[in-house]
Order: structure tokens, then sequence, then C-alpha cells
């Protein structure tokens, strides 16, 4: 991965990681730094980035996860969705690219993203997972 997929970013109250699946996650973080909602700094970004014009249309998806909620933005051809959620969620570059509620209860963020690069996909590639408490834990899984 040539971007940063993971970031932890704000402080006190407003402490949460930024997740996505590509380099619109770096101006997200630098909007929820500055003082943007999480909904704000996902929509501008997403909205100025917009899909990937590849083969595949690429959905960007991203989110601000805190401790008490997360905020889940997806960009792709025919929408722009951005959703406050405040239970685990997956999210799938092609598989699932809407925000849905996924039943699992992750105690670290290495377990999140295991849990999720386990989950029955086409082609898993990697996961990321974040849990946030009194501090928020990054993790990434790739199956080696």
């Amino acid at each position: 991965v040539s971007y940063n997929c993971a970031r932890t970013v704000g402080d006190g109250d407003r402490r949460a990681a930024v997740i996505g699946n590509g380099s619109h996650v770096d101006p997200i973080a630098e909007k929820y730094d500055r003082g943007y909602p999480p909904r704000d700094a996902l929509v501008d970004a997403l909205h100025a980035l917009d899909f990937e014009k590849d083969d595949y249309d690429t959905p960007r998806i991203a989110a601000v996860v805190g401790r008490r909620a997360a905020t889940v933005g997806i960009v792709r051809r025919d929408a722009l969705l951005v959703r406050v959620v405040d239970e685990p969620h997956l999210v799938a570059t092609y598989e699932r690219d809407s925000p849905d509620p996924y039943g699992f209860e992750p105690t670290t963020a290495s377990a999140a993203a295991k849990t999720a690069l386990a989950a029955d996909f086409e082609h898993p590639v990697c996961a990321a997972g974040v849990h946030v408490g009194d501090s928020v834990g990054l993790a990434t899984e790739n199956g080696d």
C-alpha cells in the first residue's frame, strides 16, 4: 500500500482514527485535525476526489472512528453516502459498498482486522481494524 490507510487524529474528546482505502485518508485526517466535524471532513474529501476512474470504478471508502460512534463515508459511481454508526460495521471495496452492521464485537484493533479479513469475500486482500477506548488502536492484516 503506497498511501496512509489509517491515521490517529485529534486529541482529548476528539481523539479518533481515520481509515480508508486510498489517498483520501490524508485530506480527511487534515480536515478533522483542523476542527471539521467527521461528516464534513468525509464529504469534502470524498466529493472532491470522487470514485476512482479505473476499470472497476473503485469506490473510495473511509471512516472517522471515535470512542462512541463512527462516521462512515463512501463515494461510488452512483452515490455519496455518509452515515453515523454506533455499532461495528464492515465495508468492502467491491462486495459490500454501503455501511452495514456486522456481527462481531472486536476488543482490539487487531481482532477487528483479523475478523474482517477472514470474512467470506471472493478476493480478500487486506483489512484495517480500529478500536477506540482510552487510546486509539490501529491494525492491518493482509494474510501473511
